[in-house]
Order: structure tokens, then C-alpha cells, then sequence
């Protein structure tokens, strides 16, 4: 699926503006439309490379900006990777 179908398929969804590259699906809730899936890594990757923040400073932006933000039933989904899989 490329990212004009996603959008379509969760029309009304909460998109992060510049975060193309870290949108990894779509995730769907009992009682809620599909929403967009995001890496946290990739966010964060994004704002050191794209932004020139460190990682703590992109931390910050991440967990006050992304993470805090509460848009509605739509809000985006950010996935945490914590797992090896090795």
C-alpha cells in the first residue's frame, strides 16, 4: 500500500506533518476508524537527521510534541520497539 491509500484508508486519521518516512502501517481499534502506525525510532531519527537535534534534544521534542499531543479518538499510534527479535 503506498501512502496515497493509506491516507484514504484512514480518511480522517491524525497525519504527523513531516513524518512520512516513519509511518510503518495502520492499526485498528474496536470502536475507531484505522489509524496511522508510527515508529518512534524513525520520529526520533528523523528529528536528529533532518533537524540537527541531538537525541536528547529530540527526546524532548518527542515526548512534549508527539507523545503529549491529544488531537481526538484519531490520534496517531506510535509504536515502541522494544524487543529483540534475535
Amino acid at each position: 500500500m503506498d501512502l496515497d491509500e493509506l491516507f484514504e484508508t484512514a480518511e480522517g486519521a491524525v497525519v504527523l506533518t513531516g513524518f512520512d518516512d516513519a509511518i510503518i502501517g495502520l492499526a485498528e481499534e474496536f470502536g475507531n476508524g484505522p489509524r496511522i502506525l508510527y515508529s518512534r525510532e524513525k520520529i526520533l531519527q528523523i528529528l536528529q537527521e533532518r533537524d540537527e537535534m541531538s537525541f536528547n534534544d529530540a527526546l524532548d521534542f518527542y515526548d512534549f510534541n508527539i507523545l503529549g499531543m491529544y488531537v481526538g479518538e484519531q490520534n496517531p499510534i506510535i509504536l515502541y520497539e522494544t524487543l529483540n527479535k534475535e
